[in-house]
């Protein structure tokens, strides 16, 4: 048949059919966990039963163990006789996970070890395999340089204006200071207050020489040490990298770290 005439006695040709276009995968977290889950609810439907929110999924042992790692990795770069905690937060309540005869905890790679930061969760035996991320507040309580009153920005800093005070070195992302005498004469960016711990961020680079000043560079790695002097071709700032001009018009980069004196290498 070639046609069918519909009601208005119009002729209507079959359209040829087509093949459904493929959906393009979707790289979603909660999309890779779900249709595993949903290809074998359709398989069997045994699945579908055991299914729990991820708080429920963990066992508890597992819990304890990935607080343990990420108490222990903040210990290894605590200062000495620091007092560290971990406290676990909430996991994500939308993921719905099966229970895992064996969870292993491990610490993904490039996680700070303080502060926030998480731990990994991962399924190695069971009706379907996961992997989630458990977030973690480290905290790592020692001795740190705090304020005695409030200061302004712009302060130069005392022994007297400082003291030592037990302080949780994660709260922020810069190194606190354990004694005062390190601080004398630095100089504040930006106010602080009665109490408050001071940190790297909270103080202006020093500057360790002037342009055209005469610098020891000291290079050293396994096995050797090296000594010389060159001139330096900018001001040597803190943190901060700095050409120096050598014998037979040579030029090396390095980090100024004292007064006239500037590190080459790793």
């Amino acid at each position: 048949m070639s046609g069918n005439k519909g009601p208005q006695g119009r002729l209507f040709r079959l359209l040829p059919t087509r093949p459904l276009a493929r959906v393009a995968a979707v790289n979603l977290p909660h999309v890779r966990l779900l249709v595993p889950l949903a290809a074998a609810c359709l398989a069997g439907g045994a699945v579908a039963q055991t299914v729990a929110t991820a708080e429920a999924a963990v066992p508890p042992q597992a819990m304890a163990r990935a607080l343990a790692l990420a108490a222990e990795a903040a210990t290894a770069l605590a200062p000495p006789g620091a007092r560290v905690t971990a406290q676990p937060g909430i996991l994500n309540p939308r993921l719905m996970l099966v229970p895992c005869a064996q969870v292993e905890a491990y610490l993904p790679a490039g996680v700070p070890a303080w502060g926030r930061t998480r731990v990994g969760l991962r399924c190695n035996s069971g009706a379907l395999r996961w992997n989630i991320f458990l977030p973690v507040t480290v905290q790592v309580w020692a001795p740190a340089v705090i304020s005695t009153g409030a200061l302004p920005a712009g302060a130069r800093l005392a022994v007297s204006q400082l003291e030592q005070a037990e302080a949780d070195w994660g709260a922020g992302p810069d190194t606190l200071f354990s004694t005062p005498q390190a601080l004398a004469g630095r100089t504040l960016t930006r106010p602080l207050a009665a109490g408050q711990p001071v940190r790297n961020a909270d103080l202006q680079p020093r500057q360790w020489f002037s342009a055209g000043e005469t610098v020891r560079v000291l290079a050293a790695g396994e096995g050797y040490a090296v000594a010389a002097e060159g001139v330096a071709m900018a001001a040597g700032m803190e943190g901060q990298p700095v050409r120096v001009r050598m014998a037979g018009d040579r030029v090396l980069v390095g980090r100024p770290v004292a007064e006239r004196q500037v590190e080459v290498g790793p």
